[in-house]
């Protein structure tokens, strides 16, 4: 029997977020929510992404089933969006100010949060390998 010291992440996380752009990435959402236009939820991220709305895409990496999520990094991929994980979706809801936990949040405008967005998508595009489609 093998233990692994290291948490597994779930399948669909395609990437690992370092632990000091989490904080920007939900700044920039708590930012975006009060001051641009975010969609909050699967669902509602899911067709902003279908539409090219999303500037960014918050997945949480915590969401059980995984399925209610999985399809999101690839549909981003494909639409050449820009995404990212964070460790919690209860945090992910705190950041967009509502009191349930969140899987998944699209920021449709960024409002006074474009320099953090710009930032974090920099920073996701140098994780995954310099890959710029946009």
């Amino acid at each position: 029997m093998e233990t692994s010291p290291k948490v597994k992440k779930a399948y669909y996380v395609k990437f690992e977020t370092p632990q000091d752009l989490v904080s920007p990435i939900l700044e920039a959402i708590r930012v975006a929510a009060t001051s641009g236009k975010v969609k909050k939820g699967t669902n509602e991220a899911t067709k902003a992404i279908e539409r090219n709305q999303s500037k960014l895409l918050v997945i949480a990496e915590d969401v059980q089933p995984p399925e209610v999520v999985a399809h999101l990094p690839l549909l981003c991929e494909e639409q050449h969006a820009a995404y990212a994980f964070v460790p919690s979706k209860h945090d992910l809801g705190k950041a967009l100010g509502i009191d349930i936990t969140a899987a998944a949040a699209a920021i449709l405008d960024s409002g006074d949060a474009q320099h953090i967005v710009d930032q974090v998508i920099a920073s996701i595009e140098k994780i995954k390998g310099g890959k710029t489609d946009q």
